[in-house]
């Protein structure tokens, strides 16, 4: 009678350690997420080559590099300053709404990933608390 008894309390103490992990886990992600939305534009991991979003003048200066030269292409053809604040603007738009998309999902999952191990770590610890009061008895 005692054996299943003690693997109930190690199944329970297992389970409120995998909730403490996890809790670790997610607390640090929605930290990351949290900051994240404070300062969309340079948060996350930007592709290596893409042009700057820190201001307009370093986006125009990065899609300049970019254009061929005159003798790698026949036609060569350079954005007014125009279309070039509104390509910056459309990109800045772009990675500010992908950066908000991210980081709200993120805050979401975490959040019932949370409310998940507390009610777990809450019960178990619980369970394995009233086996140990048994098991004194």
């Amino acid at each position: 009678m005692e054996k299943p008894q003690r693997m109930a309390q190690l199944y329970g103490y297992l389970v409120c350690l995998v909730a403490v992990i996890t809790t670790l886990i997610c607390v640090s992600t929605l930290v990351s997420a949290i900051l994240d939305l404070g300062d969309p534009l340079h948060s996350g991991w930007t592709p290596p080559g893409s042009p700057s979003l820190a201001s307009f003048d370093n986006y125009k200066a990065d899609i300049l590099k970019s254009t061929p030269k005159e003798g790698e292409a026949a036609k060569t053809c350079i954005p007014d300053d125009q279309t070039l604040r509104a390509m910056y603007e459309a990109a800045k738009n772009d990675k500010i709404q992908s950066v908000q998309h991210e980081s709200n999902r993120t805050i979401v999952i975490d959040a019932i990933l949370l409310v998940i191990c507390i009610v777990l770590f809450v019960t178990h610890w619980r369970w394995v608390r009233k086996l140990a009061k048994a098991d004194i008895q």
